[in-house]
């Protein structure tokens, strides 16, 4: 009898384990979620198009598909199902159709269908394809942007070589994020459209060695009446495209075929996102005040056709702003900005003269439509990925789509908390703290400190399909992530400080948060980890030769190492120019080169994995290599993971798993 009772005691011990390991986030379910993206809203407003993505971890490959959300349908209708993805899905002006960009067998080209998924047509037959397109509000002409080749290639310098395999380069932005310079530049094409059929098309920038915006994004607008087309351009190259983020505002008159500039001479930094007023007379747009800061503050920047004028619509809001939207009466401006690591939807009040915030939650906001007396939105936080939303004036969300509802229902996430801890200097930092599923206070969990990239990128309530705090959670580790110094959200001045100070009180504040957790009865404090990628990565090897034995071993993914030789490799020098003041060869030398982690290689003494890849051209894939050789060297143990095809991020579904996988596999074996 006691055998029978202690096998059945042992057999329910066995399937609550089992039972346990089912409802956590893993990484192989993690990919098998859904990904929301693109919402467009019909122009009755009564149905919201949308593209859903889902990845085949056997093919190692995505498929999007379209959906549409009719608000009197019990569940949205799958309208595409081509093999391969579907994309830049707009409505038509009139309702009656909905375009869209599909590979069917071909280079991407603009299909067209009924609102039903019916009657599929391609209406382009465009040699290289297209990457974007909007129809004009008149539905009399459709623009396209497509890729045009102007300089030359090795091939056509040496045409009787063609098997050489060989980059050619004259000037800097040779190569750019993860691609080389392919010879083309994306320009804008005009052309008469008249109910799927296209004439001959027109390229506005005929000539021009510049890269226009993709034409389905929110960087191209149409004036209500078609008469004019906006969109932002940065008409630099080479080295001067490096070293200054200054784009400009310009517009295409249809009639005249002029283009203008809008901003010329007049604002100095990025300028981004323009959209016109629904009546035609006024421009919105985002704008950067300091050339070569691209984290600057996003300015509401209007202008008015009829009188001629600037305005600043956001001076005395100390935060940025995007994703802009009018209402029909023209009297508002909904859009998104940051406050205390969330994103919000605000809108600017004309009579009023005020901005108003309408949203509030543990929640981003991502995208935003109009949609008659409401809004429709899309919003995530760190236990949900993206879903789309209804929103009224007043702020009251109610979720429309359920994606991925049956899966994430068998899943249990942690807690999430958010903290307000002092730094060393008295400020008041506020620091996520993610827990374990089944969280026990009266057990001890090893805890993971979270250095965020950027550097100014808010640690907010994203739901990251790689640097997901609900999988370290699941792992049975506690996650401190701080909004250190030089992080968005909470003030221009926070975000600010950290430039030309990477080693100093953002570092601080690191240890701040992870002292004072430290502190907590269930905080593990002998087996403490430290990860991140990018300036996270960097903060990693930084902290790996500074922490005074706080932590137990380190994961740093993509991160600088060596100032000297990453200044010498990287592409837009805008950034290191403005983030650690400048070259190494200048006299005299800025003293942010003494803040680069090589420096302290040397007190290296805990266990620690680099991931790079190799088509990181932002901070290349030599960088963990230096960091790399040196700990083999010094004896530290260490581990490598090189993804020859990978850029900055994992994006491979099969990559993405192995990288789940090694990084858990190294936090386990060293702080369990």
């Amino acid at each position: 009898m006691r055998l029978k009772i202690f096998a059945l005691i042992t057999l329910m011990s066995f399937v609550s384990i089992l039972q346990a390991q089912e409802s956590v986030l893993t990484a192989e379910k993690l990919w098998k979620l859904g990904r929301v993206s693109d919402v467009n809203v019909s122009p009755d407003g009564s149905k919201v198009l949308y593209g859903v993505t889902r990845y085949d971890l056997d093919k190692n490959s995505g498929d999007r598909d379209l959906y549409v959300l009719d608000e009197a349908a019990e569940s949205p209708r799958q309208v595409t199902d081509f093999k391969g993805s579907e994309y830049n899905g707009i409505w038509r002006p009139d309702g009656k159709k909905i375009g869209f960009i599909a590979t069917k067998g071909d280079s991407p080209q603009i299909w067209e269908m009924n609102p039903d998924g019916t009657e599929k047509e391609k209406i382009t037959h465009i040699e290289g394809g297209v990457t974007g397109f909007s129809y004009a509000p008149s539905m009399e002409r459709i623009l396209f942007t497509q890729k045009v080749k102007l300089d030359k290639s090795p091939q056509d310098i040496h045409p009787d070589l063609p098997e050489a395999n060989v980059h050619i380069a004259n000037d800097l932005m040779y190569r750019h994020w993860d691609e080389w310079h392919d010879y083309k530049y994306n320009h804008i094409f005009v052309a008469p459209y008249n109910n799927g059929e296209i004439g001959e098309s027109t390229d506005i920038m005929k000539g021009e060695r510049y890269d226009a915006p993709k034409g389905g994004s929110k960087e191209i607008d149409w004036s209500p009446d078609g008469a004019q087309i906006a969109y932002n351009c940065k008409k630099l190259t080479g080295k001067e495209f490096s070293l200054s983020t200054n784009s400009e505002i310009y517009l295409y008159d249809l009639e005249t075929e002029e283009t203008s500039n809008l901003t010329e001479n007049r604002f100095k930094g990025y300028d981004k996102e323009p959209t016109f007023s629904p009546d035609g007379s006024k421009l919105v747009w985002w704008s950067m005040e300091t050339p070569g800061f691209e984290s600057d503050k996003q300015r509401i920047m209007l202008y008015d056709f009829n009188a001629d004028g600037y305005r600043d619509l956001s001076k005395g809001f100390d935060q940025s702003s995007s994703d802009f939207h009018w209402n029909k009466e023209g009297d508002k401006i909904y859009f998104i900005s940051g406050t205390e690591a969330t994103y919000q939807i605000y809108h600017y009040d004309r009579d009023e003269e005020a901005i108003h915030q309408i949203t509030e939650g543990k929640h981003n906001y991502q995208e935003i439509q109009t949609a008659g007396d409401h809004l429709v939105a899309s919003r995530m936080t760190m236990a949900m990925p993206t879903e789309i939303y209804k929103v009224d004036r007043n702020g009251k969300a109610s979720q429309l789509t359920f994606t991925n509802k049956k899966l994430l229902d068998k899943i249990q996430m942690g807690r999430v908390k958010g903290r307000w801890i002092e730094t060393t200097d008295g400020k008041q930092m506020l620091t996520w703290i993610i827990y374990p599923p089944n969280f026990d206070p009266n057990k001890k969990y090893p805890t993971l400190l979270y250095a965020q990239g950027g550097p100014q990128s808010a640690v907010s309530q994203f739901f990251s399909y790689r640097w997901n705090f609900q999988m370290m959670a699941a792992h049975d580790y506690i996650v401190v992530a701080p909004n250190r110094r030089g992080l968005p959200t909470f003030g221009q001045e926070w975000n600010d400080q950290i430039s030309g100070d990477y080693g100093g009180k953002n570092i601080k504040d690191y240890y701040a948060a992870i002292d004072t957790m430290a502190k907590e009865k269930y905080v593990d404090e002998e087996n403490l980890g430290a990860v991140g990628a990018s300036y996270g990565g960097y903060s990693v090897f930084y902290m790996a030769g500074d922490h005074n034995g706080r932590f137990d071993t380190f994961i740093s993914h993509c991160g600088m190492y060596n100032f000297e030789s990453w200044y010498g490799s990287t592409e837009e020098y805008w950034f290191p120019n403005q983030d650690i003041e400048g070259p190494f060869w200048q006299d005299p030398k800025p003293e942010s080169y003494e803040f680069s982690p090589h420096k302290s290689v040397q007190k290296w003494d805990t266990p620690i994995m680099m991931i790079t890849g190799g088509k990181d051209f932002r901070i290349p894939y030599t960088q963990s290599l230096e960091a790399f050789n040196a700990a083999q060297l010094l004896g530290v143990p260490s581990r490598l993971l090189y993804f020859p095809e990978e850029s900055h991020f994992v994006l491979q579904p099969q990559n993405a798993v192995l990288w789940q996988r090694e990084f858990f596999k190294w936090l386990d074996k060293w702080l369990k």
